[in-house]
């Protein structure tokens, strides 16, 4: 195996971690913080209609919902992870930095997303 190959496949093992932090924080965060803020000002007060919704659903509906979408995000970064692996140098280094750009963007939105959630449960209105 090449230096730049083991250095992408190091770099693969790492993006696993960092979309493992991203779904943490934009599913299972968000979604107790959620529903935390929605006993503080109202389900209504939502902003994502998708998740307004569910928020109207029995519990098992919203967590297998978001077990869902963890499926497919998985799933489809499975398939990233594996056009990475065939894309040839040197475009794979681009590719490699499109997709942690993305993964920062994720884990960046997923911490905002945390922090508006807690300004309503301990403010009771949202920063945005």
């Amino acid at each position: 195996m090449t230096r730049s190959r083991r250095v992408t496949e190091s770099r693969i093992e790492e993006y696993w971690d960092w979309i493992a932090v991203a779904l943490f924080l934009l599913l299972a965060v968000d979604l107790l913080t959620t529903l935390a803020a929605a006993r503080v000002v109202g389900r209504g007060a939502e902003g994502n209609p998708l998740m307004r919704w569910l928020l109207g659903r029995p519990t098992l509906v919203v967590v297998g919902a978001h077990l869902v979408v963890v499926v497919l995000v998985t799933g489809f970064f499975r398939l990233l992870v594996g056009r990475l692996r065939r894309t040839p140098s040197p475009a794979d280094r681009y590719f490699a930095l499109l997709i942690e750009v993305w993964l920062g963007v994720l884990v960046a939105v997923g911490l905002a997303v945390f922090a508006n959630n807690l300004a309503v449960i301990v403010l009771g209105r949202s920063l945005l």
